[in-house]
């Protein structure tokens, strides 16, 4: 081969592989169907039941494959996700962004590439599509329910969660401190722990040796119930202390059932992975809007909780391992 036929072809090879790119970034996939994708912002059993959702979704339409990826709780690992996903041409996310207000540059620039919605943590100024997830302030209040039926002649309570300043954790601790107003139940503080579970443990012995004649403790984060347990047994005072969790971490679903804990409010991830990719199809495949899917004029879809009182939490936990147990089945 001649130097000069080698140099010409050398100089095709960056022209091909700029088409090969530009062909992926199209509408459908090698086998015809529309692409979309969910991305979490970390890796949890919550999101593993979204997954099933995610999956159910799925196997309904023979037009779309969805791609399932998972945060590792920074917005730059969700950058490099959503960045890989637009080059292979995905046309629809749903993303539960990490850091919504510090990512809505981002959240806007990938909302003019594709269909965008947020799901479970909303970023209201970005220009998501809508907000699909937990009203979180009426979840708080059922949490503040649950507290009024464990101690219906009031006392002292302390609450507790990871990032006090994160809107969930804002929202949730509204709503709680709303359902007890006009009671003799005094919630005295909201702890937090900066999602170390260390530290989670020792806010709740910390109440304990501060606070005797505590009454109750609400932890608003899925992991703040099993450790505030953890510390009340050590102390010796599971019959003093009533305990109301949130989400359906399997630990606090058997102390339910078991009397340990009072009860939990759960979230329906299954329904958030299904319903966010019935609407996403909707929308790219259907030319639908958010009014077509009576999303209200807010732009947020909520989905109702659940409180699990005693006798209903192996229940849940058995529905909440089928849902791991048929993922990719």
């Amino acid at each position: 081969m001649s130097k000069k036929l080698c140099l010409t072809l050398l100089g095709l090879i960056p022209i091909i592989i700029l088409t090969s790119l530009l062909n992926s970034c199209g509408k459908k996939s090698s086998s015809g169907k529309v692409r979309l994708a969910f991305v979490t912002n970390a890796s949890a059993d919550f999101w593993a039941y979204a997954q099933a959702g995610v999956q159910k979704a799925e196997s309904e339409f023979d037009d779309i494959e969805v791609e399932f990826k998972v945060g590792d709780g920074t917005p730059a690992k969700q950058r490099e996700l959503i960045e890989a996903l637009l080059v292979r041409g995905v046309k629809g996310i749903a993303i539960s962004p990490t850091n919504p207000s510090g990512q809505k540059e981002m959240l806007n620039e990938w909302a003019e590439k594709a269909s965008l919605i947020t799901v479970d943590s909303d970023a209201v100024d970005s220009d998501r599509k809508f907000y699909l997830g937990t009203d979180n302030v009426a979840a708080g209040r059922k949490a503040g329910e649950l507290l009024k039926e464990a101690l219906p002649d009031g006392g002292k309570v302390m609450a507790f969660v990871g990032l006090g300043d994160q809107a969930n954790a804002v929202e949730r601790y509204q709503g709680l401190r709303e359902a007890v107003e006009g009671t003799e139940i005094e919630i005295l503080d909201l702890r937090t722990d900066e999602v170390d579970f260390g530290k989670a443990r020792r806010n709740a012995e910390d109440t304990l040796t501060k606070h005797p004649d505590i009454a109750g403790m609400v932890g608003l984060w899925s992991y703040n119930a099993p450790l505030i347990l953890e510390a009340v047994r050590d102390k010796g005072v599971l019959d003093k202390v009533k305990i109301i969790g949130f989400d359906e971490d399997p630990r606090t679903l058997k102390a339910i059932d078991a009397g340990e804990i009072h009860g939990t409010v759960v979230q329906k991830p299954y329904e958030f992975g299904y319903q966010a990719v019935v609407a996403l199809r909707a929308m790219v495949v259907g030319g639908q809007t958010p009014k077509d899917l009576e999303v209200p004029d807010t732009n947020q879809k909520f989905i109702e909780t659940l409180m699990i009182r005693k006798g209903e939490g192996l229940n849940y936990l058995e529905k909440c391992n089928a849902w791991k147990e048929s993922i990719n089945k």
